[in-house]
């Protein structure tokens, strides 16, 4: 199974850095003894992880070879991989350069590298051989891609940063079998690569016949994409919710990930 991270991103709202913003120090670690600082994207990673993936994908920009530097060849049992996007045109292009790497027949996660969600091992919640999104409640739904579901779980629609959405549960990552992504990246092109979102493309998808599942596994979810977010990130990891949050899937310590690469 793959694990895509786009990343190419310029990191616009939280500017300036002196480094991708996938390295921001989000919480802590504890490496052979020492605390260490954790980057953000490796929670996206342990998660993908823990959700089956073992092979990465990092999709970076030219100049963001710190986050080759970082991660290298392999994290845990994990063997990564790196394509580059030349310059950032949206997370449809992002995900579709990974597609020449992917066969039909395997399992692929896509996710954010700048957000924390908990618990962590809801990915394990997604089923094989369906276009599925991870959701999460949030309180300020305008500002992500809202999923509005049937009771049965179908996707009627992807509302993406509208405001007054019809639902407050947002997608954090998605799983698809490489035969979808293929058939996705194919209807991508034929609308002339216009859209930017996932979201407007599988409204599009719906509207063809497609289906997509949506599953709502996720209990709290930060997009660290801001100093708002930023703060409320260290926030959860700090907060008691977040360790019960992960003794109740069994883990011990919501800082303590997997050894560093």
């Amino acid at each position: 199974m793959w694990g895509v991270i786009p990343a190419a991103g310029s990191a616009s709202r939280i500017q300036p850095l002196a480094f991708s913003k996938e390295l921001l120090p989000v919480g802590r670690r504890i490496h052979r003894g020492t605390e260490q600082p954790r980057a953000v994207s490796e929670y996206l990673v342990e998660r993908m992880i823990l959700g089956g993936a073992n092979k990465l994908c990092f999709v970076i920009g030219p100049r963001k070879s710190d986050i080759l530097e970082y991660y290298s060849a392999i994290y845990a049992d994990a063997c990564i991989a790196y394509v580059v996007q030349p310059k950032a045109a949206g997370l449809c292009d992002a995900v579709f350069r990974t597609a020449p790497l992917i066969a039909s027949h395997e399992q692929v996660i896509v996710g954010l590298p700048d957000t924390v969600w908990f618990p962590e091992d809801a990915l394990s919640q997604l089923p094989n051989d369906a276009l599925s999104f991870l959701l999460f409640p949030v309180d300020e739904p305008q500002f992500f891609d809202a999923v509005v579901v049937e009771r049965s779980g179908r996707v009627k629609e992807i509302q993406v940063k509208q405001p007054n959405p019809a639902s407050r549960w947002v997608w954090g990552a998605f799983k698809i079998p490489g035969y979808l992504l293929s058939e996705l990246e194919q209807l991508w092109r034929a609308r002339n690569r216009r859209d930017e979102y996932i979201g407007t493309l599988v409204n599009a998808w719906l509207e063809q016949g497609g289906e997509a599942i949506g599953i709502k596994a996720g209990s709290a979810y930060v997009d660290v994409g801001t100093l708002e977010g930023y703060r409320a990130a260290m926030s959860l990891l700090q907060s008691g919710a977040a360790e019960q949050c992960a003794s109740a899937n069994g883990h011990d310590d919501v800082a303590m990930g997997a050894s560093p690469p």
